[in-house]
């Protein structure tokens, strides 16, 4: 099994230059890859300056709209996102939830469009500080899985190679990074919902990922220790050293 490693970018960095230069400097220092699977996501207006594929290397989009055409200022479509050889898409994002009110529902129809697009969905999910100091998290999480997956074809998550991210809101951006038992606690407590809701043998192909405060030195514990599948991470991705440091010297 291949581990996967996708690389948010956010809203960084400030120029097409400096895109370039980051993703560059990061293929160049991660040549020969064996068990692990990149995907950069930068922002939508440097998608068309890498040129794919790359060995070992895939483009993705942070988010997408739910419609493939239409009068609908200012979104991006899944079908501009393949023309662009996109082949990942984060959805549902704790930041959209949060900044931007994306709702169970809207993220609902987003993977369904994704799915209908062909390409491969990254479903972000995660708790708050206030959930989990009340107890809530598996709750949370449950509910945010069986409202994004609601009357989608079990089939297709197959097809597609569809995988989650696991990551606390409150670990996010902090430098506060979930503990392990706890992240290993959520990662099971993920695949039990799937095992349920798409049976085993399609729940058992689906990545879990973690993501929230992922460091050079914390990543391979949340693959060795937490048995994570792969990593989201934002903050480390845009520091070409660090981000090449996490894969070569712990993968």
């Amino acid at each position: 099994m291949k581990y996967l490693i996708v690389a948010n970018w956010k809203m960084n960095p400030p120029n097409q230059k400096e895109a370039k230069q980051l993703f560059y400097l990061k293929k160049n220092g991660l040549k020969n890859l064996k068990n692990i699977e990149v995907v950069i996501c930068p922002p939508f207006s440097y998608l068309s300056s890498f040129k794919f594929p790359v060995p070992n290397f895939q483009l993705g989009a942070q988010n997408c709209f739910w419609e493939q055409s239409g009068a609908f200022t200012g979104e991006i479509s899944p079908l501009m996102l393949k023309n662009l050889e996109c082949q990942y898409v984060i959805i549902g994002h704790s930041e959209r939830r949060r900044i931007l009110k994306e709702t169970d529902e809207m993220i609902n129809k987003k993977l369904k469009a994704v799915l209908e697009a062909g390409l491969k969905p990254i479903l972000c999910i995660g708790e708050t500080q206030e959930e989990r100091n009340k107890g809530k998290t598996e709750t949370i999480l449950k509910n945010q899985i069986e409202k994004a997956l609601k009357n989608v074809p079990s089939y297709k998550l197959q097809v597609t190679r569809f995988c989650i991210a696991y990551e606390p809101i409150w670990a996010i951006g902090t430098g506060k990074p979930c503990l392990l038992q706890e992240a290993l606690k959520a990662k099971v407590f993920i695949s039990k919902v799937l095992k349920v809701l798409l049976g085993k043998k399609i729940a058992e192909k689906i990545k879990i990922l973690y993501g929230g405060s992922v460091s050079s030195k914390n990543g391979l514990s949340y693959i060795k220790e937490a048995k994570m599948d792969g990593l989201l991470v934002g903050a480390i991705s845009l520091k070409p050293k660090e981000f090449i440091k996490l894969i070569t010297y712990n993968l």
